[in-house]
């Protein structure tokens, strides 16, 4: 499962990329859910490189 890193700036680039709506918006940052297929689809959206396996 992917997950999103403190280094997360909240745009919401990932979010539109998801083809299973497993990431949402926490209190800090966005959060990636076990419903997470491990596509990668949202690794490419990221603009500062929070995403990773």
């Amino acid at each position: 499962m992917y997950k999103i890193s403190s280094d997360c700036i909240c745009c919401g680039a990932c979010v539109g990329e998801c083809p299973v709506d497993a990431i949402s918006q926490g209190d800090a940052q966005y959060n990636i859910a076990d419903t997470c297929i491990d596509c990668g689809a949202c690794v490419s959206a990221c603009p500062v490189d929070a995403i990773s396996p």
